[in-house]
């Protein structure tokens, strides 16, 4: 990378733009998982801007984001939504941005809810063209819909040993679940690519693109293929496509001090803004 490039500055306009398309594939995960469980008890309800989104139990998807930027919910949206959740017996889980109004924090410590961690969004300005760096013995290609099984596979065996750099992730989902959430998330116009190295399957990621956004989603890498580029040739793939699609910024979230931020920073990405985990337990709803 350019070494005197000019990081990307993320002001409120910008945070905004993301938190919507973070909004947008939320609501499409959770819609998806609606019609496959087809038990009426999912839910997706707008909330000043954002939307509080109940999937399916243990969920990544039961969360409520978007906050921050289309005004302040009132007490009576507020209790609506944790009657929702507390019907389902599930925490009501906010992912607020630092960039949002300091009332919203206010709002919701008032309330009960409680500081359980943090993630960080990264950004950088898209180029408007990239040439792909793709190590020696290492192939990244698009995966279809004929290798979806496999890829879901690879992505959960991934998945299930992270790399234990910087602070932990707080929730861990069971696989079952990890794979009933990709199998959702895969509804909401994603592609994804699929890394090989010598051969051998060893690594996927996900691409998302909406109003210029380019959400670098869901890369993983299996164990014994770690430590060899594959990151990185995913990663330089995908800002290809994403510059190739006409976006002009790219996101990735990530767990602070991780091995997946401090890579994202050498390929170029700017910490924009921190969202903080705030969760309201049912018994105190």
């Amino acid at each position: 990378m350019n070494s005197h490039r000019t990081p990307l500055f993320c002001d409120t306009e910008l945070a905004a733009r993301i938190e919507r398309v973070e909004t947008e594939l939320i609501g499409a995960c959770a819609r998806a998982a609606h019609r496959r469980i087809a038990d009426g008890r999912g839910f997706v309800l707008p909330l000043a801007g954002g939307l509080a989104s109940f999937a399916d139990d243990d969920s990544p998807y039961n969360k409520v984001v978007g906050l921050g930027f289309g005004g302040v919910p009132t007490a009576e949206e507020l209790a609506e939504v944790e009657h929702a959740y507390a019907n389902c017996g599930a925490p009501v889980q906010v992912e607020l941005s630092h960039l949002a109004g300091p009332e919203f924090a206010t709002l919701l410590t008032e309330r009960g809810y409680r500081l359980e961690s943090f993630e960080n969004v990264l950004g950088v300005a898209l180029a408007d063209k990239y040439d792909v760096a793709v190590p020696d013995g290492i192939a990244i290609r698009r995966s279809g819909d004929d290798e979806f099984d496999a890829w879901l596979d690879l992505m959960a065996d991934a998945v299930a040993a992270p790399d234990t750099q910087g602070v932990p992730w707080r929730e861990e989902f069971p696989r079952d679940t990890y794979i009933a959430a990709e199998r959702d998330a895969s509804t909401a116009d994603i592609i994804r690519y699929v890394a090989l190295r010598d051969g051998a399957i060893s690594g996927g990621a996900g691409l998302r693109t909406s109003e210029g956004i380019a959400q670098f989603a869901g890369a993983a890498t299996s164990p014994a293929h770690r430590r060899h580029g594959i990151q990185s040739a995913l990663l330089s793939v995908r800002l290809a496509d994403a510059a190739a699609a006409g976006c002009d910024v790219g996101v990735i979230t990530t767990q602070p001090a991780s091995k997946s931020q401090q890579n994202a920073q050498r390929s170029g990405f700017d910490l924009l803004y921190t969202r903080a985990v705030l969760v309201k337990h049912p018994e105190s709803a």
